[in-house]
């Protein structure tokens, strides 16, 4: 089997990203681009991120969560402590975030660390959710092997049964954690190739280093 793809071009003529017209603070360009992508039709999840992390076997490992929240302290998302993220964050905290956005042709990677954040934040956002997501939170053994999805949807029908005049509580095994960012690197879809990459490193006084990556 077999496919050549190597037909598939396109060029980048959107935008520019120019050192003169980025922010100092990587975190108020986020912000920026965020903003912009949010206001363009066309993508249904502008905070879809692809989180990267090394695995207890040594492999490093992608898949897409959702942001739901940054500060000027970095990027919370939520998940279940004992997945096979949680125990790969909890191995190995330094881990890589990226977003997509194609309609704009743009993509921003990020490294940092990853770190719990505190139970109160992690319960107010768990009380935010819809009762079949905190219910799931509580059915699912997330990541580890299972027989069937009958078996989920019967422990789903249990709960739905004993928690139909009771409050559902945050599982302390569910909460959220914070990505720290050290480096940004914003990436700009350009004509011919000739991407523009702006990067960001943290210095040790705090300040970011900006440089421009060939492309």
């Amino acid at each position: 089997m077999q496919k050549d793809l190597s037909n598939y071009r396109k060029s980048y003529e959107k935008s520019e990203l120019i050192e003169d017209s980025v922010k100092e603070n990587p975190l108020e360009q986020f912000q920026k681009w965020f903003y912009e992508v949010e206001a363009t039709d066309g993508l249904e999840e502008p905070n879809a991120m692809t989180l990267s992390t090394i695995g207890l076997d040594g492999y490093p490992k992608s898949r897409v969560v959702l942001m739901k929240k940054y500060t000027h302290e970095g990027f919370i998302f939520y998940t279940n402590y004992n997945s096979e993220k949680g125990k790969a964050l909890s191995e190995n905290p330094m881990v890589c975030i990226s977003f997509f956005w194609p309609n704009l042709e743009r993509q921003i990677i990020i490294k940092g660390k990853a770190e719990k954040i505190t139970g109160n934040l992690s319960d107010g956002y768990f009380e935010s959710r819809p009762l079949g997501s905190r219910l799931g939170a509580i059915v699912s053994p997330q990541s580890d092997v299972i027989p069937s999805r009958e078996v989920l949807e019967s422990k789903l029908a249990e709960l739905e049964e004993l928690y139909k005049n009771e409050e559902v509580k945050r599982p302390s095994h569910w909460g959220g954690y914070l990505v720290r960012p050290t480096s940004f690197e914003f990436w700009q879809g350009r004509p011919n190739r000739l991407h523009d990459r702006i990067r960001y490193n943290l210095q040790t006084n705090l300040d970011w280093k900006i440089e421009r990556l060939a492309p």
